[in-house]
């Protein structure tokens, strides 16, 4: 029996990403287990987003079964997706970290150099049939690589023990806590903010 061909990790310029739109979002409802319709509200900021100062995409794509590997990309189907941007001070995710760093007690200076500079990894998502093979991680290195921040910051939500795929990537990679049980504007749901330092080796 032949195994399954990996996902093929790619680049995704704007152009791309915005083609594959549709199916970046149902991975990122199927992924959060957010209720179908939650794409057509995301949308338009996704779209936004393409046009931020810095912004790099990444994609993986699912081979179809007896297709050359030259073809593979253009006919493939996409099961998973990352992208983020340089983050700004006119950047809401900006001002809201800025807030709870204040608000946890770290100095301005501390403050001022964590924000500095630094990439924001934005979303982060593989379809649930796609997980488990590290693709999340593939992405990831390939999304940080090169980059010209001297750090990436993201956000993902508290799950008890930090038990889930997403927390074990990012611990593994060595994401250290920047906020805890932090509440975003408009989320109820408590937040952890993670960052490191770049580049990302590749032996780690």
């Amino acid at each position: 029996m032949k195994h399954a061909r990996m996902p093929l990790v790619v680049e995704l310029d704007a152009d791309d990403f915005q083609a594959r739109m549709h199916e970046a979002l149902s991975i990122y409802v199927a992924a959060m287990d957010y209720p179908r319709g939650t794409e057509y509200h995301r949308a338009p900021m996704w779209t936004e987003h393409l046009r931020r100062p810095g912004w790099h995409g990444v994609g993986a794509l699912s081979p179809k079964p007896g297709v050359a590997p030259d073809e593979a990309a253009t006919t493939a189907t996409l099961v998973a997706v990352a992208y983020g941007y340089r983050g700004s001070p006119d950047q809401w995710w900006y001002q809201q970290v800025r807030v709870g760093m204040q608000r946890a007690g770290w100095d301005v200076a501390a403050i001022d150099a964590t924000l500095g500079s630094y990439f924001e990894l934005t979303e982060l998502h593989v379809a649930p049939s796609a997980q488990g093979n590290r693709t999340g991680e593939r992405l990831l290195r390939l999304l940080l690589e090169g980059r010209p921040e001297r750090a990436v910051l993201l956000s993902t939500p508290e799950i008890a023990d930090e038990d889930n795929r997403a927390w074990r990537l990012y611990r593994r990679l060595g994401f250290r806590d920047v906020l805890r049980n932090y509440q975003f504007t408009g989320d109820r749901r408590p937040f952890a903010v993670l960052g490191r330092d770049l580049p990302v080796q590749q032996a780690e």
